[in-house]
């Protein structure tokens, strides 16, 4: 996190717990720093999220030598993928529960200490078996730490600062992905796949002490039982739904006798419309696992629509756009993975500044050009052929990325900034649960429009190459189609009236 967004430690003072509404006081009252404590808590939340978010798409370029070694089938490696979006959409929803039980403090540790043990766990597996139990258990911690994040930063961040330390999480949510498969491909020559794993163990345990040391509870614990029905459903539900999700982007390369994922999935979606009932009765009480309350506020409901359309243009485009440039475009896997670092890297570095702006002019001037970037970036990608030259690819894959940062930190402050603060681990836990599931369907969408687009073209006499990029090219199209109806969404975010208390009120 860059320190020149919130101030150095030294420069920080105490954060306003207390300053008058603008009503009472001039805007002059305002503090513009935060808390040493707060900013080595933040700073320590951010470079933990980093590392257990990057460690989600190393497995992409470390999985051949894993088949290799374990000897396993590619159908059965892609459950360390597989297995990790499970847990992650299970646990997330019940994270809103944890962080309002354990506290700040008591929800970093489990989070860094079941990573730790997983990290450790891969690392040193026998076989393929302990190597997923150990994906299992780290994807467990991760699922605890974003929304750990966005409600640590909520809660002690003042109102009209929250837009620019919010900038930093896009490092977080781009960035880290991004570089994830480019460290696993350095690491993976001289220390084989378990240095994947033996590189970050010592990043985590580092983390796991400061932790230790430096983060305090932010807010009162929540003394509620965790409801054992609600854990059930959410289960079901949301696993369900990756799961079936995940089966129709395979498609016709699932192995045989593979379930069907149309029955995981419409289990999922039977189990979380009872998963809604039974926190809506929970509500009553305040006892609810995930309180679904954040979506009476239009903000929220909004936000949440956008999000998870630019969640599923951007995990589609994402899995598809690699896949045709190494099979249809004839390049290598390093080529196609620098062609999409760029972007990668701009719209993490890009969040900061973004963040800068929301505080300075709201969301609604950033979101609107934002969500029209993203729809042409998309549109130009569905143009793609053969002898396509890379930096026209390259071009289109930068103004995605570019596109994107400009979305996802205005919807993050928009959607928490209206909530309660009692709301704000719950409206974290549904943001991350949305993006889950919104990526799920991106890949499955994606792919499945791909290859029956290209199967198609291919049994009528089209060469493979063309087929696959007149395959991807639909995919592209429909998903900017899809991401065009966000424009108007854009124009309904406001800026939360809380920003008020700093601003002079709206």
């Amino acid at each position: 996190m860059s320190t020149d967004t919130i101030g150095t430690p030294d420069q920080l003072s105490d954060p306003p717990t207390n300053v008058p509404s603008s009503t009472d006081a001039p805007v002059l009252s305002r503090t513009d720093k935060l808390a040493p404590g707060h900013f080595r808590a933040i700073a320590l939340l951010m470079a933990s999220a980093f590392t257990v978010i990057l460690n989600e798409t190393t497995m992409s370029v470390a999985l051949p030598p894993i088949m290799d070694e374990l000897g396993v089938t590619a159908t059965t490696g892609q459950w360390l993928t597989t297995a990790f979006l499970l847990t992650m959409a299970v646990v997330i929803p019940a994270t809103g529960f944890l962080i309002n039980r354990l506290g700040t403090r008591g929800a970093y540790l489990l989070a860094m200490s079941l990573f730790t043990v997983g990290t450790a766990l891969a690392m040193i597996a026998p076989g393929f078996a302990i190597l997923v139990t150990g994906r299992v258990v780290q994807a467990t911690g991760t699922a605890i730490m974003m929304p750990l994040l966005m409600t640590t930063i909520m809660t002690i961040v003042p109102a009209h600062m929250r837009g620019r330390v919010m900038g930093n999480v896009g490092l977080v949510i781009a960035a880290a992905p991004a570089l994830g498969p480019t460290l696993s491909g350095v690491i993976l020559e001289p220390l084989g796949w378990r240095g994947v794993f033996g590189v970050v163990l010592p990043v985590s345990v580092l983390a796991l002490v400061a932790g230790l040391l430096w983060i305090r509870d932010v807010s009162e614990k929540d003394k509620h039982h965790l409801d054992p029905l609600s854990l059930l459903l959410a289960l079901v539900a949301f696993g369900g739904l990756v799961w079936g999700l995940s089966g129709l982007g395979e498609g016709a390369h699932a192995a045989a006798g593979t379930l069907n994922p149309w029955i995981p999935l419409s289990t999922g979606l039977v189990f979380l419309g009872l998963f809604i009932w039974r926190q809506i009765v929970r509500q009553r009480t305040n006892s609810a696992l995930l309180d679904l309350r954040t979506f009476l506020h239009s903000n929220f409901r909004v936000a949440i629509g956008i999000m998870s359309v630019s969640m599923l243009a951007m995990l589609g485009t994402l899995i598809v756009l690699p896949l045709v440039l190494q099979e249809a475009m004839g390049m290598t896997p390093l080529q196609s993975g620098l062609i999409v670092l760029p972007g990668g890297l701009a719209m993490g570095l890009l969040g900061p500044v973004v963040g800068r702006w929301y505080d300075k002019i709201g969301p609604r001037p950033i979101l609107v050009p934002g969500t029209v970037l993203v729809t042409l970036g998309i549109g130009m990608l569905a143009f793609l052929h053969p002898g396509t030259s890379p930096f026209y690819v390259l071009g289109a894959h930068i103004l995605l990325s570019l596109g994107l940062s400009a979305v996802f930190t205005p919807l993050f402050s928009s959607a928490l900034g209206v909530l309660q603060p009692h709301q704000y681990s719950h409206g974290s836990a549904t943001i991350n649960t949305v993006q889950q599931v919104a990526g799920a369907a991106g890949i499955a969408l994606f792919i499945a429009i791909m290859t029956l687009r290209s199967e198609t073209l291919t049994d009528s006499g089209v060469s493979a190459a063309d087929a696959m990029t007149s395959g991807a090219g639909l995919a592209f199209g429909i998903g900017a189609g899809v991401m065009a109806l966000t424009i108007g969404l854009a124009t309904l975010i406001r800026r939360p009236e809380t920003d008020g208390e700093f601003h002079g009120g709206h």
